[in-house]
């Protein structure tokens, strides 16, 4: 009985930071969206939402792909714009395969949790809404079943 109450009350209590903290999310759109963003060529448009202090968030970004019948993975430069949580992420990755664009967000006051993001490429273009999005880093399972459908879905 001991043992439940204080998980009960641990429970409640990270429950409770996460809510007054405001949480952490990724959500992405389209650069057109933001002059500061095209100014830096970006594709895409990440922002940190429900956080304290977005400004001290971190996104990582990779374009992950098939091309040649080979698996391929292609490290994006993400720049930090003026717009405290907002993330301008840059094309790297070629014309020819099949793509879709990685993003994990993390926060030192959020320990070891991550969000992230898978968004499809169709025609050369990144497809915000299209996009899934996870409470935790998407593992390259979730990216190899994207590409293999083709789909998010």
């Amino acid at each position: 009985m001991r043992r439940f109450v204080i998980t009960t009350t641990i429970s409640a209590v990270l429950l409770a930071a996460t809510l007054y903290g405001g949480g952490f999310a990724l959500s992405v759109e389209q650069v057109s969206t933001s002059p500061e963003a095209r100014a830096h060529h970006a594709v895409l448009l990440a922002h940190i939402t429900s956080c304290a202090d977005p400004e001290k968030s971190t996104v990582t970004a990779t374009a992950e792909g098939i091309v040649n019948g080979k698996r391929t993975t292609i490290p994006l430069k993400v720049v930090k714009l003026a717009e405290p949580g907002a993330f301008a992420v840059t094309r790297e990755w070629p014309q020819e395969g099949d793509w879709v664009v990685r993003l994990v967000a993390t926060h030192p006051a959020f320990g070891t949790f991550a969000t992230g993001i898978v968004a499809p490429v169709s025609g050369g273009e990144v497809s915000p809404a299209s996009a899934k999005i996870y409470r935790r880093a998407p593992t390259s399972d979730d990216v190899d079943t994207a590409l293999k459908h083709g789909t998010l879905e």
